[in-house]
């Protein structure tokens, strides 16, 4: 098998910052990061180098993997024909993980963009009303005693009061994260913060700020010790935090930098006017897709992605749910094929190179529900269309919470209680309106859900896919 090595091509002694990203996680490394470097090969966008920073306790020990390594992160692009290696560039420096310091260089003018990675979870959506929860016990703490913030949202808060102060313009703020409209998400969030504590500061937020929205695109999964061995076997170098992904990358972002940005349309980032259609096409078929298999899978005791892909009951009931309730619902997009999109998805969950695991792709699903598969359920009650593959998919991962005994959900106590007691009441899940909001009290909707949950529980999963498959009704 081929595999080649790629370093940069410029002299980092030459970059200067330009932007700070808060959540140094793979998938940023894996793309943002990447993007920047390809531009800097370029001889382009010097003075756009990342700062990074975290606020998590985990990002202390991925500081200081990447100060060991001078900030240099092996990206490794996997498929069956070739392993390649892109050894980048573009991060600079990572600030300490405090927050004083973050609020610092936040209020830096050579910031002139801060993007964020923090994860579908992190924007403090209360899913009952679809907007910001000022309740949240770390937004109220952040509210009652600014100076000290513990959140994303108090830190950039913070650091965006200071930069006013000092004189200096405020950056454009760009969330990088799988949620839909995420720049008018992460406004609402920094907003709604602002309000409670001077609404003279929620209306400089909400009219000076700039907040463009973004797709983002790209399977990243978690780095084994094995993948660290493999970097280190395959390709000599010695990289405490490499990061392995597919080599299909997209991005695709509304232009509204008012400090500027760097020229990324040279490395192939789609600037458009109106992201909303590209981000739902995203969202409601290739990351509900992960979800419809994930479910499922991990019922039938697959690992990994490409597994469970390879088995056709799975990938059959999945392309059937898309074309039949998914893709009906979706507003067309003028040279997108809807169908050949989500081809080029399964064609990429398939690759086994990547070695995805089943385990990723079912965490954090009372964060994922709401934005993956809940929108289309709503759509298709407007619309009168079919929802029962839907109904099907929420029950899979009803009887997923109930049996799961390592349940990765920052609400897995109340998700596992009101799963069990979903097997005898269906509608004990369906009341969780931190997840359903109003969606569950739908007559439709939880009627359907009941009967997907009795088949679920009655059968064998494999009987359930094969009588979906087959068009039985339940």
């Amino acid at each position: 098998m081929p595999e080649r090595v790629s370093v940069p091509s410029y002299a980092r002694a030459d970059l200067t910052p330009g932007i700070l990203h808060i959540g140094m996680g793979n998938f940023h490394r894996a793309h943002q990061a990447v993007y920047l470097d390809r531009l800097f090969d370029l001889g382009e966008g010097h003075d756009w180098a990342i700062v990074g920073a975290g606020v998590m306790p985990f990002d202390a020990e991925r500081r200081a993997a990447l100060e060991a390594q001078d900030w240099l992160t092996t990206v490794v692009e996997l498929s069956p024909e070739t392993y390649d290696a892109r050894v980048t560039g573009a991060m600079i420096d990572f600030c300490p993980i405090d927050a004083q310091a973050i609020i610092q260089r936040i209020a830096a003018p050579d910031i002139r963009i801060v993007s964020l990675t923090i994860t579908e979870g992190g924007y403090f959506i209360d899913a009952a009303t679809g907007h910001f929860d000022a309740a949240h016990p770390d937004i109220r703490h952040d509210a009652e005693t600014p100076e000290s913030p513990v959140t994303v949202f108090g830190i950039l808060l913070a650091g965006l009061r200071l930069r006013r102060e000092r004189g200096h313009p405020p950056p454009a703020i760009l969330s990088c994260d799988n949620i839909p409209e995420n720049g008018d998400v992460t406004r609402q969030a920094l907003a709604g913060l602002a309000g409670l504590i001077a609404p003279e500061l929620q209306d400089w937020i909400t009219t000076d700020l700039a907040f463009p929205n973004s797709m983002v695109d790209r399977i990243t999964p978690a780095t084994s010790p094995a993948k660290r061995a493999m970097v280190a076997d395959t390709f000599g170098i010695n990289d405490a935090a490499p990061v392995v992904c597919e080599p299909f990358s997209q991005w695709v972002m509304e232009d509204h930098f008012p400090l500027g940005r760097p020229a990324l349309e040279k490395v192939g980032v789609q600037f458009v006017d109106d992201i909303s259609a590209y981000e739902t096409m995203k969202l409601r078929i290739l990351n509900a897709s992960h979800a419809a298999l994930s479910y499922p899978a991990a019922l039938l005791g697959y690992d990994c992605v490409h597994e469970a892909v390879a088995d056709e009951q799975i990938t059959g009931w999945v392309r059937k749910l898309m074309h039949e309730e998914v893709i009906p619902v979706l507003a067309p997009i003028p040279g997108v094929d809807y169908a050949r999109y989500l081809a080029t998805c399964l064609d990429r969950f398939a690759n086994p190179e990547v070695r995805d695991t089943i385990a990723r792709l079912c965490q954090d699903g009372s964060n994922r529900q709401p934005k993956f598969i809940l929108p289309t359920i709503a759509d298709a009650l407007k619309t009168g269309g079919p929802l029962d593959g839907l109904a099907l998919e929420v029950a899979l991962w009803c009887r997923y919470c109930a049996e799961s005994e390592a349940l990765d959900d920052p609400r897995a106590e109340a998700l596992r209680d009101a799963a069990r007691r979903a097997r005898q009441t269906p509608a004990a899940f369906l009341a969780l309106t931190e997840v359903f909001g109003t969606l569950g009290q739908n007559e439709r909707f939880a009627h359907a859900f009941a009967r997907q949950v009795e088949a679920v529980w009655a059968c064998e999963v494999r009987s359930v896919l094969r009588r979906a498959l087959d068009g039985d009704a339940v």
